[in-house]
């Protein structure tokens, strides 16, 4: 493959980053200099000196023939997917949100519909060229002698370095995808047939491509089964004034392109744009188009964090004050009924998305991570669920997702970091390889310049 001008651009916005690695004062943490995150963890502000990273937002160069991308860590997956979409190619691995960027991805985890076939999206990572504490950039191969970085990177939340190129797999699609939308009266039934999906790869004859769900309520439960397809036929659009997720519960099969079916989630963020009014036919006529994008409620809901803007007027109208319990968290799928009975019944927040995961399989054999507690050939189900709930005086201490912390771990499950956590420090390390994690954080981050991660995602509050 011809190098292309890429390459030259990205080797001066590495130098700049390593420029300023330099620049930070001794005994003084490294973070990035962003304003913006897809974080929901409490934090402190925002960086507005430290890592320069303003010139790592692109893709480098797109191989067709190879399957492969060399993207930049701050690349959104909205842009990557930009670049790979022309040539028939999208990422194994597509997170839900625009906004995702790729080394976010894979330093903190995404998920979305062909997670329960190929995984996660780090293990569609070829290599990676990881900024360290230490103010080095090496690059790390599953084969290489940064190896034990290169294991432990996925899961560390920035507390190993930050990755500024990343190489990657892609794979090849056709431009619509056709989508069932199967219904289920309890969630037993449910995971009948996603154990039937996960094993054969199809239903009832059916290639199945992209797999996942929403419950509704206790006896309403959807599977969505995406098959990457030709058909010409017209598709649907549901970045107007139709909404996505309510196709569901409205018809039993639909046609997107593959662009509008990666994004589908996006316009809506999920379900979470009713909380503006986004979802009033009157307001959704007069906000503009380009604002129904999940960034943009993130924005807004950052403004209520600063200013307590809804807690304010809850407290003037006298409604208890609210808790706001946005988690993803995983349990086996033998555990799904157990957890959504005891949500239910303990929350009561619906809906809620559900997407079947499991580690990829090469050659029939899947690889462990150190630091994201996943048994390979085992069937996991995340629960996704965002919004608040009514709790009242306690709600500044997280009573809700207290609960909902310990009842994951009763069954034996975990949760994503990018929220709220409460472990203890011995479970937390149980959990996430702190013993594999602090090994390799001495390693290459030997003065701890970069903040470990059990203070990043637990006590930072």
């Amino acid at each position: 493959m011809t190098q292309p001008s890429g390459w030259s651009a990205h080797e001066d916005a590495v130098d700049r980053l390593i420029r300023s690695s330099a620049a930070v004062p001794p005994g003084e943490r490294v973070r990035l200099a962003k304003t913006t995150s897809n974080l929901f963890r409490p934090r402190s502000a925002a960086a507005t000196t430290g890592l320069d990273v303003s010139g790592l937002t692109g893709v480098i160069a797109v191989d067709p023939a190879a399957r492969t991308a060399d993207v930049q860590g701050m690349c959104t997956y909205e842009d990557l997917v930009a670049a790979t979409l022309p040539h028939g190619l999208i990422p194994f691995v597509v997170p839900q949100l625009r906004t995702i960027t790729l080394g976010g991805a894979i330093t903190g985890l995404g998920i979305e519909s062909t997670s329960f076939r190929n995984g996660l999206p780090h293990e569609s990572v070829l290599e990676m060229d990881i900024l360290t504490g230490a103010g080095e950039v090496l690059t790390a191969r599953p084969d290489h002698e940064h190896a034990d970085l290169f294991a432990a990177f996925p899961n560390s939340y920035g507390s190993l370095g930050y990755a500024t190129r990343l190489r990657i797999e892609l794979e090849a699609v056709p431009p619509r995808v056709a989508l069932r939308h199967l219904r289920f009266h309890d969630a037993l039934s449910l995971t009948v047939a996603v154990r039937e999906i996960v094993g054969s790869g199809e239903y009832e004859g059916t290639r199945v491509d992209g797999l996942d769900g929403v419950a509704f309520s206790p006896h309403e439960l959807y599977l969505t089964l995406a098959t990457w397809t030709h058909d010409s036929r017209p598709t649907s659009d549901y970045t107007g004034q139709q909404i996505y997720y309510r196709s569901l519960q409205e018809r039993t099969s639909d046609l997107l392109t593959m662009h509008d079916y990666l994004w589908r989630w996006d316009t809506d963020w999920f379900w979470c744009s009713g909380a503006f009014g986004v979802q009033n036919p009157l307001v959704r006529r007069l906000w503009p188009r380009r604002w129904r994008r999940s960034d943009v409620y993130h924005r807004i809901i950052g403004l209520d964090r600063r200013f307590d803007i809804i807690d304010r007027l809850d407290a003037r109208a006298g409604r208890p004050q609210r808790e706001r319990v946005i988690q993803d968290i995983e349990v086996t799928i033998d555990r799904l009924p157990d957890f959504l009975e005891w949500f239910d019944a303990e929350v009561g927040m619906r809906p809620v998305w559900l997407c079947p995961l499991r580690l990829r399989e090469i050659d029939g054999a899947a690889r462990a991570w150190p630091t994201y507690p996943l048994v390979p050939g085992a069937t996991y189900v995340n629960v996704g669920f965002w919004g608040t709930v009514p709790v009242g005086a306690h709600a500044p201490h997280g009573p809700v997702n207290r609960a909902i912390e310990e009842r994951v771990h009763e069954l034996g499950g975990h949760k994503s970091l990018y929220s709220e956590a409460f472990y203890e420090r011995d479970v937390f390390d149980r959990l996430y390889g702190g013993g594999e994690l602090a090994a390799v954080k001495q390693k290459y981050d030997p003065d701890s310049r970069l903040t470990p991660l059990y203070e990043k995602v637990v006590t930072t509050r």
